[in-house]
């Protein structure tokens, strides 16, 4: 970590309405995560951390206060200028894999850089890398149905890097594993943040998953409870 944060949240609220009910979820949060971090955003159900990722990640906006990441002032974009920095500066993981069916291993690896302007002997370079990273050059060419779970995410897992982002955010990244698939995820997820030095925002409700980050920030009832370094 180079000091420099990658995303400053100050006085960050968010609530949803039903009806002509507020419902808060949270509530002037503010938190800096350093450029090059591995945190784990922990805490009960309800705590508001899928609701902070998703701010963070530009998949929402939050109903109060500012927020800024990998240097862009999120509330100042609109809705095709927040779409197309996601594509630029965001890779995402998801606990259920959210792979396309009828493209291959390849192919999904392959869908974020179709965006880009590059060529195609450049895009396959790019998927080729992320391939041998995950260790599934063997499954290229397998769909998702003829994958296992662990591959699915791996796969997921290289998807939401092969663009080179600034920032990877996973929701519950082992949450539909088994121990050993689980374990093996984390392993890469901190391979990226030590050895290609991606900054990494995860929500998980497994202690053991948490412990593989540096930082545990943990929320309680919509705002900042503590931030805890991980003893190793």
């Amino acid at each position: 970590m180079n000091g420099e944060p990658i995303i400053r949240c100050s006085g960050i609220a968010k609530s949803y309405y039903r009806e002509d009910l507020e419902i808060p979820v949270l509530q002037g949060l503010d938190l800096e995560i350093p450029r090059g971090g591995y945190y784990a955003l922990m805490g009960p159900s309800g705590s508001g951390k899928t609701t902070l990722l998703n701010l963070i990640a530009g998949i929402d906006r939050p109903t109060g206060g500012s927020l800024e990441v990998c240097g862009y002032a999120l509330n100042d974009l609109d809705d095709d200028q927040l779409a197309a920095w996601r594509a630029l500066h965001v890779g995402f993981i998801f606990q259920n894999y959210n792979l396309v069916p009828v493209l291959n291993a390849y192919e999904n690896i392959e869908l974020p850089l179709l965006l880009s302007n590059l060529s195609r002997s450049q895009r396959r370079e790019r998927v080729m890398e992320a391939l041998r990273l995950v260790s599934l050059e063997d499954r290229m060419w397998n769909y998702p149905r003829q994958l296992s779970g662990g591959q699915e995410q791996r796969v997921a897992v290289a998807r939401a890097f092969v663009g080179d982002p600034d920032l990877l955010v996973a929701d519950e990244p082992t949450g539909a594993l088994d121990a050993r698939n689980a374990e093996e995820i984390m392993a890469l997820m901190a391979r990226l943040n030590q050895d290609l030095g991606k900054t990494i925002l995860m929500v998980t409700h497994d202690p053991k998953a948490a412990h593989h980050a540096r930082f545990q920030i943990h929320l309680e009832k919509g705002v900042l409870d503590r931030t805890v370094e991980v003893n190793r």
